[in-house]
């Protein structure tokens, strides 16, 4: 079984600030958060599925150019 749940929008965001992004700010279809000269679009769902919040994660960690484990995500 996968150690992956559903996120909530606004735990998402929480962690992504834990993580040094700022935001989220309004964009002209979705909202954004940056972390330093990246931004990363934040869909409006209300909850995020476990592909799509791992699809999310992919791209932070591109961004801030490390691998973010399971466990650190949930300790965040």
């Amino acid at each position: 079984m996968s150690p992956w749940s559903p996120c909530k929008r606004k735990e998402f965001i929480l962690r992504l600030r834990a993580l040094g992004f700022e935001g989220p700010f309004a964009g002209t279809r979705h909202h954004f958060m940056v972390y330093q000269e990246h931004r990363l679009a934040i869909p409006t769902n209300k909850e995020y599925s476990v592909p799509q919040l791992r699809m999310m994660l992919r791209e932070v960690e591109s961004i801030v150019g490390r691998k973010v484990t399971d466990s650190e995500w949930y300790s965040l």
